[in-house]
């Protein structure tokens, strides 16, 4: 398959789309990377260079790669981070240009909003434009918990609260939800869930959790759940292969008590992932 990854890039270390890009490259697709920001490392360690590229870049990439006469055979766009507003119209515009060279092509949206514990940490509006512009354009959204409550407008709590948020963000627009981490009144101490909904079915996969504090992570479930979506067509086997790669790899992680995770040492993560985890409907 041919995916169109729209997302931030750092040079050392892996988050946007160092962290997006390779997964997809390792299990066999090819991936068309636009960068949004050029940076020398990601900004969680207080310090960085580089620059925000200007939006107008991203147009730019999807006409040359019109002009090249392959846009109709890109099976699918994936957003991440989106700095800015004009950053992400710049963003759906490219989603509608591949649509209209391939209508069966799919829009993952990554709705970066921020976690538990740290709140909302983009800058003002994002939460908004994720909200109203960029989650109903999509098919396939992979929020955590903390911006699933904020595409809901509620609480999830527990399990039963999750079933009716992920309810009102399907009445957006998304078809597929996954949600990358989540702690509910059910989850047992020491254990983390991941959900997946098509707005019909709802499946958890539960792992151990892991002492892990990295960042990438979210980046790179988002690219494994899209593509295995995509390639099977079947949410709980895309559930449990996306849950599998990204908990071995963070496990690995973990082990070598590296502050990057570990996209290129614990690379058979992703083909041959040494855990598996069975989904189970709820």
């Amino acid at each position: 398959m041919n995916i169109l990854s729209i997302q931030s890039h750092v040079a050392y270390g892996h988050v946007g789309n160092s962290a997006a890009v390779f997964p997809m490259q390792r299990l066999g697709h090819e991936v068309w990377p636009i960068h949004t920001v050029q940076f020398s490392n990601h900004t969680g360690y207080g310090a960085w260079r580089g620059e925000v590229l200007p939006a107008e870049l991203i147009g730019d990439c999807v006409e040359g790669i019109a002009e090249r006469g392959v846009l109709g055979t890109c099976d699918g766009v994936l957003s991440g981070y989106m700095g800015s507003a004009e950053t992400g119209l710049a963003i759906l515009g490219a989603v509608d240009r591949v649509r209209a060279a391939n209508p069966g092509a799919r829009y993952c949206c990554d709705p970066v909003i921020g976690d538990v514990g740290r709140g909302v940490f983009v800058r003002p509006g994002i939460a908004e434009f994720m909200r109203d512009r960029a989650v109903p354009a999509a098919d396939v959204i992979t929020p955590n918990q903390f911006e699933l409550d904020m595409l809901s407008g509620s609480s999830t709590a527990s399990l039963a609260d999750a079933r009716q948020g992920l309810a009102r963000v399907h009445a957006t627009g998304p078809g597929i939800i996954l949600v990358t981490s989540y702690l509910g009144a059910e989850t047992p101490p020491g254990s983390i869930d991941l959900l997946a909904s098509d707005g019909r079915d709802l499946w958890r996969v539960r792992t151990p959790r892991l002492d892990v504090a990295v960042n990438g992570a979210g980046d790179a479930i988002a690219a494994l759940f899209f593509v295995h979506m995509l390639q099977t067509r079947d949410l709980p086997q895309a559930l449990a292969a996306a849950a599998a790669s990204i908990h071995g790899l963070l496990r690995r992680t973990v082990e070598a008590g590296s502050r990057e995770i570990l996209l290129i040492g614990a690379q058979d993560e992703f083909v041959a992932p040494t855990a598996r985890f069975t989904p189970e409907r709820v």
